[in-house]
C-alpha cells in the first residue's frame, strides 16, 4: 500500500482507506533466529548498547533478550522495534 503524495499533503489511496475502514491493523512479526538482533528503544543503562539479541519468547508479547555491556532482559514487543 501507498500514499499519494500533493504538495506535501498525503491522501491514502483507496486500498488503503478499504483496508483501515475494515479494520485493518498492522502488526509486527517478529521470526526469532538465533541471529535477530533489535533496537531498544531506552537502553537499560547508560552504558548498555541500544540493541539486544532476542534469545526466546518468554510469552507472546515478551522476550527474554541479551543486551551487550549489560545482560539478561526481559523486553516487551513495545520495548523495541521490529
Amino acid at each position: 500500500m501507498s500514499l499519494q503524495t500533493t504538495h506535501s499533503v498525503c491522501s491514502p489511496t483507496p486500498a488503503l482507506v478499504r483496508a483501515i475502514v475494515s479494520g485493518w491493523n498492522p502488526v509486527c512479526h517478529i521470526t526469532y533466529t538465533r541471529d535477530t538482533w533489535v533496537k531498544v528503544l531506552q537502553a537499560p543503562s547508560e552504558y548498555a548498547f541500544d540493541e539486544a539479541k532476542l534469545i526466546c519468547q518468554e510469552s507472546p508479547d515478551t522476550w527474554v533478550a541479551w543486551v551487550p555491556d549489560y545482560g539478561e532482559v526481559i523486553l516487551d514487543r513495545s520495548h523495541f522495534y521490529c
